[in-house]
């Protein structure tokens, strides 16, 4: 019955109660390379072809491998045979106890693998893989550890720092959880096509290649930080994740237990065996700031109720930034006001309570409770259930508004207040934890159970050195909008002695009051007002926050079209000078020095980046120094850090002739993949509108580009400022030529950047016209409906940018 999707069996007789009966089911199925149940992938290794066999069973693909009952509190133990051919190996969760040989009817032989009877799980955990890797290993406390890959990743050495980190995180997660690892052997797979970073099936655990290979001469601490921390991830899974393997959730609508826990466990482990990374900032960028800004759009609970969650369809959209990285804030929040010490004495016991069954949230506030019943440290104001479930099973988060003068502090929903129409009621309340700072000395924690409540301490004074900050290092997981009066404090605070304020609630002040604008809470100017003391601040995750507020990156072409531009460059560059200088310093002198300053490889090319649009003379230089530097020497290597702003503006100041050395590079035969589209983007930031119209000719043709390369080029040209008439006049006068290879899917991407720049009906119609022409009706309907609120929404901006330029003239020295 694929509606209900059960298996319906029509016996021949009735069953009679304490009778035993057996249920023998022959099945077969195909062999696709589609990435679900069991699949097939190719590849190439040492220049050869070849292929393998490997399983993803998560959420409900192992029905398509062998029949079951794919739910997940159904857990049995498994005994599992593979037959293969005699050259490759065999794999599945737990280790290979006899290795046999078998005829077929041809009389070829083949390999029978056995296993030892699994643990109890899930059907979803179980895994098998079938291939010719090599693999390299190590013990650790008794249990194997194999990483196995490629045979040319294995020889060159690219593994070898996801086998160092991953006996330490083993041993780190075991012992702070007191749970052992309860299998004899753990395999990571490195496949080269995957469809999730990794998978945590329980003793083989399979990865997307990228995943888990970290080049040898890449002393950088931002690809080993990626490793470390999917790595970490899929570990907290196998040892002691709570829930998980060894404690499963009942059902799907709790998989934000499974997934959250263990995605907050994955920064503990990984900061564990990478000390250079900050834990808090890195949590905070990463996770916390994120997943704010898509939980304001998005109108589901981390723990919905069981029967909203029935079929396939909506249990893959469970597996979400919701679940991970929601579920991770919500446990910080959680080990935050519990303290580390309960959190784990609780999670503990109730490990060891459920251990190879099945539980839900419940389960675990009971197990909290009894620990925080029997201590007195720590005071609750509720039941831990009535606290957590305000957090998991309403939708959305709160916003807490203080008013300096009467030291009250409400709480209400957080919601677009610029979106009139919502009819919606948003009358949930939460139960906060607030942890706050006074002039720079921490208070004593304190909770807001209800909608409001006023707290005498929270009064401040009329001096201007009298200030408050609330939810200090991101402990709760909600916004903070404060009175003017205590947001002049603070801005002059930061301008005269910004580290008074730790770097993270830096990070947070600027953060919420720009989505508090954003969202209609506050005007704009209060947040730029936030943004004066910027020339003292040396921290780049937070400039990144701030240029991606002032300057997103598909909005540049539009604003260099602006009034606001020539302000922006005035007021930007003034404040960028020290941070820019001191790393500008090092791309000159000597990169390698940066290999642990982790932010400065994730955030420091979009610095660049805006310094050059912005048109800084010291920033064109160095790109053309170093883009000359490698044409001089095509075996020399432009930082990778800087890379694509280098190259990009390497092309941009540049003639033809560097035009023509990005080509001559983006073709030869050994550059990698990343360096490839690196300069496919750089060859459309030329200013010659001659070599945009013959870039996007080469285009065009088969010869010179796969398909897939044709429709990355036009949305690249597309972007720039003087690209983007020349895309839209080449996409129409090739629309039949490109319709065919691309179909509607390249047409919308050129229409959703399009868009950004429609102002006026004229414009609509234009565009509108040659909809017309070569649309379908129902997608006209569709594509009319997208210009009409590209309209509004540029109508919008453009009273924004306004009251933006306004501000900045009258605050640029």
């Amino acid at each position: 019955d694929e509606a209900g999707e059960v298996a319906v069996l029509e016996l021949r007789g009735r069953l009679r109660a304490g009778r035993l009966y057996v249920l023998q089911l022959g099945f077969q199925g195909r062999l696709e390379e589609d990435l679900d149940g069991l699949f097939l992938t190719r590849y190439s290794d040492r220049g050869q072809s070849s292929m393998l066999i490997a399983s993803q069973m998560e959420p409900t693909y192992a029905r398509r491998v062998y029949p079951c009952f794919d739910e997940p509190a159904m857990k049995a133990t498994f005994n599992i045979r593979i037959i293969h051919d005699p050259s490759y190996v065999a794999l599945s969760n737990m280790p290979a106890i006899g290795v046999s040989e078998v005829k077929d009817e041809n009389g070829s032989l083949w390999t029978v693998t056995t296993f030892n009877t699994s643990l109890k799980m899930s059907t979803y955990l179980t895994a098998f893989v079938i291939c010719d890797f090599d693999y390299v290993t190590r013990t650790e406390r008794g249990n194997e550890i194999r990483i196995w890959a490629r045979k040319e990743a294995i020889k060159n050495g690219y593994v070898d720092y996801a086998l160092n980190i991953t006996g330490p995180i083993f041993s780190f997660l075991e012992d702070t959880l007191h749970v052992s690892y309860p299998l004899p052997k753990t395999d990571l797979v490195a496949l080269p096509d995957f469809g999730a970073g990794g998978m945590e099936n329980w003793g083989l655990m399979i990865f997307q290649e990228a995943s888990l290979v970290n080049l040898p001469g890449d002393e950088f601490t931002g690809r080993k930080a990626m490793i470390a921390l999917i790595v970490s991830h899929e570990l907290g899974h196998q040892a002691c994740e709570w829930f998980g393997n060894l404690v499963t959730m009942n059902w799907w609508n709790d998989l934000w237990l499974n997934e959250g826990l263990t995605s907050y466990f994955e920064y503990l482990g990984a900061t564990f065996v990478e000390p250079k990374l900050s834990l808090d900032k890195i949590f905070y960028s990463h996770v916390v700031q994120p997943v704010l800004r898509e939980d304001s759009e998005i109108a589901r609970s981390l723990s919905e109720s069981e029967d909203k969650i029935k079929g396939s369809f909506s249990l893959m959209s469970l597996f979400d930034n919701i679940t991970y990285s929601k579920g991770a804030c919500i446990t910080w929040m959680l080990s935050g006001f519990l303290t580390e010490k309960l959190f784990i004495r609780a999670l503990t016991s109730y490990l060891k309570e459920f251990s190879f069954s099945n539980a839900n949230q419940d389960d675990l506030w009971t197990h909290i409770q009894m620990v925080v019943d029997a201590q007195n440290e720590v005071q609750l104001p509720a039941p831990v259930k009535q606290i957590m479930d305000s957090w998991t099973c309403q939708n959305g988060f709160p916003v807490l508004t203080l008013n300096l003068t009467t030291g009250t502090v409400r709480q209400e929903q957080f919601f677009n207040k610029n979106n009139r129409k919502s009819t919606d009621s948003y009358n949930n309340t939460w139960i906060i934890p607030i942890s706050w700072m006074r002039n720079g000395s921490s208070q004593p924690l304190t909770w807001l159970d209800k909608s409001s409540k006023v707290f005498p301490e929270m009064q401040v004074s009329e001096s201007e050195y009298d200030w408050i900050l609330l939810n200090v290092n991101i402990s709760g997981y909600y916004r903070v909008n404060y009175d003017q009066l205590n947001l002049k404090r603070l801005a002059r605070l930061l301008e005269n002695d910004p580290k008074a304020i730790p770097a993270v609630s830096r990070f947070q002040l600027i953060d919420d009051v720009f989505a508090l604008a954003d969202f209609g809470y506050v005007p704009i100017e209060t947040a730029l007002e936030l943004t004066k003391y910027l020339a003292r601040e040396d921290e780049l995750f937070i400039w990144n926050v701030v240029l991606l507020n002032l300057i997103p990156d598909n909005l540049e072409s539009t604003l260099k079209n602006h009034e606001v531009y020539p302000l922006l460059k005035k007021y930007l560059l003034k404040r960028m000078l020290p941070i820019y200088h001191y790393y500008a310093g090092f791309i000159r002198q000597n990169v390698d020095a940066l290999e642990d300053d982790y932010f400065a490889q994730v955030y420091l090319e979009k610095l660049f980046a805006t310094a050059c649009w912005l048109g800084l003379q010291d920033c064109l230089d160095l790109s053309s120094e170093l883009y000359a530097k490698w044409r001089d020497n095509p075996g020399y290597k432009i930082p990778f850090l800087v890379r694509r702003t280098v190259c990009c503006y390497g092309v941009a100041v540049g003639s033809d002739k560097e035009w023509n050395f990005a080509w001559e590079m983006y073709n030869h035969s050994d550059s990698v993949e990343e360096d490839e589209d690196i300069l496919l983007y750089a060859m459309s930031c030329t200013k010659e509108s001659w070599l945009l119209h013959r870039y996007l000719q080469y285009g065009l043709s088969d010869t010179l580009f796969s398909s897939n390369c044709t429709s990355v080029i036009i949305s690249h040209v597309v972007t720039k400022d003087i690209g983007y008439r020349i895309a839209w006049e080449f996409v129409t006068e090739n629309w039949p030529l490109l319709s065919q290879g691309y179909g509607h899917e390249l047409l919308h991407d050129v229409l959703k950047v399009m868009g950004r720049f429609v102002k006026t009906d004229v414009q609509i119609q234009e565009l509108q016209v040659f909809y017309n022409a070569t649309l379908e009706e129902d997608e006209r309907d569709a594509i009319t409906m997208l210009l009409e609120s590209a309209k509004l929404e540029n109508t919008e901006r453009r009273k924004l940018l306004i009251k933006v330029a306004n501000w900045l003239e009258k605050n640029i020295d």
